[in-house]
């Protein structure tokens, strides 16, 4: 047998093995469940509490046990990445609403989302503080996310003149911070979302 029709023969039998290889399923199912499984552990730590059983959060997924172990190993996996989903969401609400609002209505959408993104953390509060190696990092992490965002939505507004030019993120951050005390009461989300209105009132206009 000659070289060429060596190496032929080794081509053909590769192709062979490759057609013969079991098929992969798509990355986007792997997506899809993992997206699943966070939403459904945001909505079973909101219903029962962060000591709820893994097997039910892979029920409220509608997935299997060994999928959810695929992508969390541990509960103290799955409890950071939902926290770290629910910065991330906030951080990067901030770009969508300035594409789709002006500046200060984006502004005022953004704080209100402030109040949802507290409320998951207080669910999850007890969890987070039990992780394994503490939570300096993670909360420092997220303060610099969160923080980014509300400074591009004030200078934005600010420039646009829809709000006071002085008005400073970080003094708009505690105030959001301290909307939330008394999250254990309740209605805490209504009165922390209508002292948010009487805020942004205030700055229009001292911004117009």
């Amino acid at each position: 047998m000659g070289v060429e029709a060596k190496g032929a023969g080794r081509t053909a039998g590769r192709r062979q093995a490759g057609a013969a290889a079991p098929i992969r399923r798509p990355r986007a199912d792997a997506r899809r469940n993992r997206e699943r499984l966070l939403e459904a552990a945001k909505a079973a730590f909101a219903a029962a509490g962060p000591d709820v059983s893994l097997e039910e959060i892979a029920r409220r997924a509608g997935v299997g046990i060994g999928t959810l172990y695929r992508h969390f190993p541990t509960r103290d996996a799955i409890v950071e990445a939902v926290y770290r989903r629910e910065v991330q969401q906030l951080a990067g609400a901030a770009r969508r609403l300035l594409a789709e609002a002006p500046p200060g209505q984006a502004l005022h959408q953004w704080m209100r989302l402030f109040v949802d993104y507290v409320a998951t953390k207080k669910v999850i509060a007890s969890a987070l503080g039990a992780l394994v190696g503490g939570t300096t990092d993670l909360y420092a992490a997220s303060g610099a996310q969160i923080m980014g965002a509300m400074a591009e939505l004030v200078a934005r507004a600010a420039a646009a003149g829809e709000i006071r030019a002085d008005a400073d993120p970080d003094d708009l951050l505690r105030a959001l911070v301290g909307f939330t005390y008394g999250a254990a009461q309740p209605g805490w989300q209504a009165s922390a979302l209508r002292l948010i209105d009487l805020l942004m009132d205030g700055l229009r206009r001292a911004g117009a």
